[in-house]
């Protein structure tokens, strides 16, 4: 369902990264008057200047009816929909920052992926008792930021607490070339978005240790096993796994040095330095994802290696070890 003409909308996209500036591209070129927040004054004011943002998504002409800005409450007091595009790990402290200058009507969409490694809880648990009188969704699905900002057909998944609301939600913010499907899977949708990241890392290992493709394919595989294991465990549902927000995105991310965490992965195959990377999500994810699964007793093999080999208490060749030498046994998805 797309935005017509006269549904005109404005909308805060708090976040200057690759992500948020392609949201905000997005929306500002389906017609709506779109806000870009960035703390740096001196980042908004060079894409102001250039209509670009080359440091996150370079060669791509950010429309005109995209404003960047440094300053919360010109990004937010106005806005019908906020989009919160920051790191899940400071994603807390961003909401506490901003949450008096955001609207109470507006509609609050979640658009990080990550499991928070302090508190173990996803980005809309984290979110939802700082501002808890507005309405909540969370945005996941397999998209690349360029694809998006130059306006590539993409499908991905809205979740709401309630039908309603998602439905809503979706329909709110789907564009010509964005398609929104509605979900009333919260936990399920944020553990798709989250688990993937860490399979990502380890596919990218395989094929950067020179592994090859069989053995990606088969991380792939029984990682989204485990995927699916845990998610159930978090109270998401095995439905919403084997669609965009679970199963799609994990096979884009662990498709190509496109994504972030498969990229670092491959750094990570090669004994590459990691240190000027760009931030790649399942870094942060995987050593929680592991000790949420040991806690509720679900086995995850592949994410547990990788927690391990990030802790440095585990190399990447003891890691292929370890995961062969499991006992032999029938093949299940679940």
């Amino acid at each position: 369902m797309s935005l017509a003409k006269d549904e005109k909308r404005r909308l805060a996209v708090v976040g200057a990264g690759a992500w948020g500036t392609a949201l905000a591209a997005l929306y500002a070129s389906a017609g709506h008057e779109v806000s870009l927040f960035a703390r740096d004054e001196a980042r908004a004011a060079t894409i102001a200047a250039t209509r670009r943002n080359e440091a996150y998504l370079p060669g791509i002409d950010l429309p005109s009816t995209l404003h960047p800005t440094a300053n919360p409450s010109a990004a937010l007091t106005s806005a019908d929909i906020v989009l919160l595009v920051v790191p899940a790990q400071v994603l807390g402290s961003v909401a506490k920052e901003l949450v008096q200058a955001i609207p109470s009507k507006a509609l609050v969409v979640l658009c990080s992926k990550g499991i928070d490694r302090t508190t173990g809880r996803f980005a809309s648990e984290n979110v939802r008792e700082i501002i808890s009188a507005r309405r909540l969704a969370v945005l996941s699905g397999p998209s690349f930021a360029a694809d998006v900002a130059r306006g590539l057909p993409t499908a991905v998944t809205v979740a709401a607490e309630e039908a309603s609301a998602a439905d809503a939600a979706a329909a709110r913010l789907s564009t010509e070339t964005f398609r929104c499907y509605a979900s009333d899977d919260v936990a399920g949708v944020e553990a798709g978005g989250a688990l993937k990241n860490v399979l990502a890392l380890a596919a990218g290992a395989a094929i950067g240790r020179g592994l090859g493709e069989s053995a990606k394919a088969a991380i792939v595989t029984r990682g989204f096993v485990e995927l699916r294991r845990l998610s159930a465990a978090l109270g998401g549902r095995a439905e919403t796994t084997m669609g965009l927000s679970g199963l799609g995105d994990l096979l884009l991310t662990c498709s190509t040095a496109q994504s972030r965490n498969f990229a670092y992965g491959l750094a990570m195959g090669r004994g590459e330095p990691l240190s000027d990377l760009k931030l790649a999500e399942g870094v942060f994810s995987a050593d929680i994802a592991s000790r949420l699964a040991r806690e509720r007793g679900v086995e995850v093999p592949i994410i547990d290696a990788v927690a391990d080999i990030l802790k440095g208490e585990l190399s990447l060749d003891e890691a292929m070890r370890r995961l062969l030498s499991r006992p032999l046994k029938r093949e299940s998805a679940d």
